[in-house]
């Protein structure tokens, strides 16, 4: 079954990869700006069959910003958790969990984030939580092609397998007993457990959480929406690994 890829940095992101087979991409006639003119270069270097097409044929896609240019994919290529747990790395390995996040949108700013601050893999399950597509994709500029995607069958198991693999298990609370910046992000591999955006992180997964971490806000209000609350400890994780040179 084939998937669509909306947008022009999100087709030239997925050109670049090289990780999913593009059977052919469609661009609006008479498009000369720059990035399409990127995309068609790509297209013609990896032999991938590209047309130009009238407004009329994007109908079905024009409430996703597809931005003049679809790509026609292979779905997602996901990696089992052993092989991704079995690979080598210098240094100590970073994951975020998505636990019951259903707005492709979150997921896909998440795994953008997630790319940005250098972590080595998401991990959702197969329920409960969006699963990548084509929003999902645009909504991380093509960052789901530089990143391990782990589907699982269930949290928990995975959680106990991460945690006889030495991971530290850190889920983010509202009511979390610590603070996210005074965790030491540093000489340890740690799994980020994100929780929904209407129940939270459910209470199997909460708790073999060994840190509980709070962001704290002014005046009790707590709207973070669940993609800027992951950043913000993300990138918190990814400061004190910077400023301790221990990536």
């Amino acid at each position: 079954m084939e998937d669509f890829v909306f947008g022009k940095n999100s087709v030239i992101e997925l050109l670049n990869n090289k990780k999913r087979n593009v059977s052919k991409i469609i661009i609006l006639k008479g498009a000369k700006d720059s990035k399409t003119e990127t995309i068609i270069s790509l297209a013609k270097e990896r032999g991938i069959v590209f047309q130009f097409v009238p407004k009329e044929k994007f109908t079905k896609f024009s409430k996703d910003a597809h931005q003049g240019v679809v790509a026609y994919v292979a779905p997602v290529e996901y990696t089992e958790l052993e092989d991704f747990l079995n690979k080598k790395k210098d240094g100590y390995k970073r994951v975020v969990i998505l636990d019951g996040i259903e707005d492709p949108h979150n997921v896909g700013a998440i795994i953008r984030s997630a790319v940005c601050a250098g972590l080595d893999a998401v991990i959702l399950p197969s329920r409960r939580t969006s699963l990548i597509n084509s929003t999902v994709e645009k909504s991380s500029m093509g960052a789901v092609n530089l990143i391990d995607i782990v589907m699982v069958n269930s949290l928990s198991s995975t959680i106990d397998i991460l945690k006889d693999r030495d991971f530290w298990i850190i889920a983010s609370e509202a009511e979390g007993k610590d603070n996210y910046f005074d965790i030491d992000y540093c000489g340890m591999n740690f799994a980020l457990v994100m929780g929904g955006e209407h129940s939270g992180i459910s209470s199997t997964i909460m708790k073999k959480a060994d840190f509980k971490v709070k962001i704290p806000m002014s005046a009790n209000f707590n709207s973070l929406n669940v993609s800027n609350a992951a950043a913000i400890i993300m990138f918190e994780a990814f400061k004190q690994l910077l400023k301790n040179k221990n990536l």
